[in-house]
């Protein structure tokens, strides 16, 4: 969730997301634009990603964005809840499939139509 946000305070796209999810990180990004006001190192984190959204930058970012949930745990389970909603909300359209993985994960298989054999292991 994080990245995502991270992503699109940067001014980069959410490109494969569904509209729930764009309005959901537009929402987070406006909420934690507001806590990184007058935070010099966070205002700092987020005008390099903008400037530069490389990987790194993105990974900045959004490392400001967990300390700032941390910090504040109620705001935290905010930001959560709004980003669950969104993903309880998405939806595919024209043939399109929708993955959710919430939390970490060894490995993970995402597939639409198998036609045919499949073998895994």
């Amino acid at each position: 969730m994080t990245v995502a946000v991270a992503t699109a305070m940067a001014g980069k796209a959410v490109e494969v997301a569904g509209e729930p999810v764009r309005a959901a990180v537009a929402e987070l990004s406006r909420r934690v634009r507001e806590r990184f006001r007058g935070r010099p190192a966070d205002e700092e984190a987020l005008a390099r990603a903008v400037g530069d959204p490389a990987p790194d930058q993105i990974a900045g970012l959004a490392g400001a964005v967990e300390r700032l949930m941390a910090e504040d745990p109620g705001f935290g389970v905010e930001l959560r809840n709004l980003w669950n909603q969104a993903q309880t909300n998405a939806a595919a359209t024209n043939d399109g499939v929708v993955n959710v993985l919430n939390g970490r994960a060894g490995r993970v298989i995402q597939l639409r139509d198998v036609h045919g054999d499949l073998n895994i292991g």
